[in-house]
């Protein structure tokens, strides 16, 4: 199979940083595998000191640390070098369009060195997985249950589905050995209670049901908007007006109390 079109290079490459926030986080880790139209391969692999502190919930994630990056050159003193190993390229990597891509072209804008996406082609391995595999439940119900279903988007089939999918994964999780199971879960929950704190696992740092403030270093932050990544109390401080804008939106209850606490001087506190 001709991973190129036999004209130019692609560049298959993902990346690791401090953080989620576009604007403020920094590279930590980049990879970098360059197929030439000849089959030929190039790889760059290098850590990078983000000129910041790594937050311990991102260094959980890649495991990297302050101290694994202290004696790396920054992304500014790669910059023209990794310029160079992608020029001419098209980038192919997994989920890469929302945020790798913008992320390298911020980095590269911030170093002055030009880094340029027309004509580029960009593939997405993880939009072919999600369009050619679905995740909805009519696929959920013909993968686990081996039916077509019938009257989908119909509240009653729908819920019904939904009881022949969950009795089917617990049937089929549940009786898998360790070594079978993928190696970020040790063990498949078995009762209510395991398996409430493993649907909620993603949601861990959120201050909120739907993570509008989320946890970072044990404090609250702002997680979206052009404020995301900020931590509340700066906000409160520095922008309040987002604060009563968020308290006249259409926000839910729970992330409209907590902007009104903030603005009096009251913020939240994890529980451990």
């Amino acid at each position: 199979m001709n991973l190129t079109d036999g004209k130019r290079p692609v560049v298959f490459f993902d990346l690791e940083t401090t953080g989620t926030n576009l604007f403020a986080d920094r590279i930590v880790e980049i990879a970098a595998i360059k197929i030439l139209p000849d089959g030929t391969r190039e790889e760059k692999h290098r850590l990078l000191n983000p000129g910041m502190h790594i937050p311990e919930e991102a260094s959980a994630v890649h495991h990297i640390t302050d101290d694994d990056v202290k004696d790396m050159p920054t992304f500014r003193q790669v910059a023209k070098a990794l310029m160079a190993f992608l020029e001419g390229c098209d980038l192919i990597g997994y989920n890469i369009t929302k945020f790798d891509v913008p992320m390298l072209e911020r980095e590269f804008r911030d170093c002055d060195v030009p880094f340029s996406l027309d004509g580029r082609r960009i593939i997405d391995a993880f939009t072919i997985f999600r369009r050619m595999e679905p995740r909805d439940l009519t696929a959920a119900y013909k993968f686990f249950c081996g039916k077509k279903l019938e009257g989908a988007h119909g509240a009653f089939a729908d819920t019904q589905a939904t009881l022949e999918v969950y009795e089917a994964e617990l049937q089929r999780y549940q009786a898998l050995a360790s070594e079978d199971l993928p190696n970020d879960i040790e063990a498949f929950p078995q009762t209510m209670d395991e398996l409430h704190q493993f649907c909620n696992e993603m949601k861990r740092d959120n201050v909120d049901l739907n993570g509008r403030f989320k946890w970072r270093n044990g404090e609250a932050c702002v997680s979206f908007g052009r404020y995301n990544g900020s931590m509340l109390k700066d906000i409160a401080a520095e922008h309040p007006d987002f604060l009563s804008w968020i308290i006249r939106s259409d926000f839910t209850e729970d992330v409209k109390q907590i902007a009104k606490n903030a603005l009096n001087g009251k913020f939240p506190v994890r529980q451990k």
